[in-house]
């Protein structure tokens, strides 16, 4: 968790609830804002802050933003700067980048760019991105009272093929199965999509499969010990 380096750009409600998350868990974490007054205002609390101007690509470089593991455009109100933003760090090969999306049709282009994790604040929050951020398996993430959660991860290689009952999840790791989900590819008009359903109650002899994710219930600090035994 401590060699977890990531990059916030756009200080608004949605970047410092996302930034703080991060800084909170361990993660070393970049915030870039135009304003240096907001630069200002969350500078005690993550690793680095820094006003400059994302649109600039010579100003993104000079801040070493390849090194990191991700970046987060937290970018509100302007979808060209957010755009622009993008394009920069698409052509200097960021090896994740997530996009903030105001809307159906800004989410559309920011597909056509080739983005594939795109959240909308409407129905994300900071704390769930931070979750996906630091375990990138995670597809969703319930947050409960003392530090027990409800998250659905892809099912990780190490335990496709195997059942249930080999891998004893709760005497093992503590853990419990909820479901399991299956991603299949179906004809919906003229058009391919890929759809998930539950494959209800799980029994011992379940076997996981490839396409699998698996909704497991636990203390965040036992369901992220499986995930790193098993990534």
């Amino acid at each position: 968790m401590t060699n977890n380096q990531f990059v916030v750009i756009g200080i608004g409600q949605f970047g410092e609830a996302i930034a703080r998350s991060l800084s909170k868990k361990g993660a070393e974490v970049m915030a870039i804002d135009k304003s240096q007054e907001v630069v200002d205002y969350i500078a005690n609390d993550v690793a680095y802050a820094v006003a400059l101007d994302a649109t600039d690509k010579k100003a993104l470089i000079s801040q070493n933003i390849q090194k990191f593991d991700a970046v987060v455009i937290a970018i509100g109100e302007d979808f060209e700067e957010l755009l622009l933003c993008a394009v920069n760090l698409i052509e200097l090969n960021i090896p994740r980048i997530i996009v903030r999306a105001k809307g159906k049709v800004n989410r559309k282009i920011l597909e056509k760019l080739g983005l594939e994790e795109i959240f909308s604040p409407e129905f994300e929050v900071g704390a769930v991105v931070a979750e996906r951020l630091l375990h990138p398996t995670m597809v969703n993430f319930l947050d409960l009272p003392d530090n027990y959660i409800i998250t659905e991860i892809k099912a990780p290689k190490s335990i496709v093929g195997q059942s249930l009952g080999s891998i004893k999840l709760r005497e093992s790791y503590n853990i419990n199965l909820v479901t399991i989900k299956n991603e299949v590819v179906e004809q919906h008009g003229r058009d391919m999509v890929k759809r998930q359903h539950i494959k209800g109650v799980p029994l011992r002899d379940t076997v996981i499969e490839e396409d699998d994710s698996i909704v497991i219930f636990g203390s965040s600090k036992d369901i992220e010990k499986f995930i790193d035994i098993n990534s």
